[in-house]
């Protein structure tokens, strides 16, 4: 988890190790409840972008808030669910735990609400890369900022315009054995029930190469 940390000066997000975009959703809100020492920066409703990779969730705001970016990797994330309430949005809820040096400590309960659509498709992707058990890049490798999408306008009388280049897809840098994906790597996914996902605190038993490779 980290706090301010993975936004741009010009707006857009700043991505660890040059990881690929999933899926990214607008006019998202964030909330907290239950935070530890309750601190300023999360306190009230929060409105912005919301980028998904193979390793974490990044909300960036929109507009001026003490919190700028936060980014929730799936190893500090449990108890994440996709919520369907009949008179309101969308959301997905769970709960985040600190690390050290992420600009916070302890934990506390989120909401991401998508009030323009597209909870269902998030979630579900979220929790299959959480599940997928593959190995996050080294830390700290390569950032790659992706900038704010451009505003929507109306097509010139003459007929649209060209479509707008699509979002930058960088694939992951060379794996590692960073702590994150082993957590997330012991995920459970249930595709008959894919509104959950099991995602223990835990840490899980270090990774140990095939055989083919330790010879190699």
């Amino acid at each position: 988890m980290a706090l301010n940390r993975n936004h741009g000066q010009e707006g857009g997000v700043v991505i660890p190790n040059a990881e690929s975009v999933l899926k990214q959703c607008k006019d998202v809100e964030l909330s907290f409840s239950d935070v530890t020492g309750k601190p300023e920066a999360f306190k009230g409703t929060k409105k912005g972008m919301l980028y998904l990779t193979p390793y974490r969730m990044i909300f960036v705001s929109k507009g001026k808030d003490p919190m700028l970016s936060f980014m929730m990797p799936f190893y500090l994330v449990k108890g994440c669910s996709i919520e369907q309430p009949v008179f309101s949005a969308n959301y997905i809820k769970g709960q985040i735990q600190a690390e050290a040096g992420g600009g916070w400590e302890g934990q506390g309960t989120f909401k991401l609400t998508f009030n323009s659509g597209g909870a269902i498709e998030f979630g579900q992707l979220m929790f299959k890369a959480a599940s997928n058990g593959i190995y996050p890049p080294l830390p700290n490798m390569n950032p790659m900022y992706v900038p704010p999408p451009p505003p929507y306008s109306e097509p010139s009388p003459a007929g649209p315009s060209a479509p707008s280049a699509p979002p930058a897809w960088v694939g992951p840098g060379m794996p590692g054995g960073s702590k994150a994906m082993e957590a997330a790597s012991s995920a459970y996914y249930n595709p008959a029930n894919p509104h959950n996902v099991y995602m223990p605190m835990d840490q899980p038993p270090p990774y140990a190469p095939p055989e083919d490779k330790k010879n190699n």
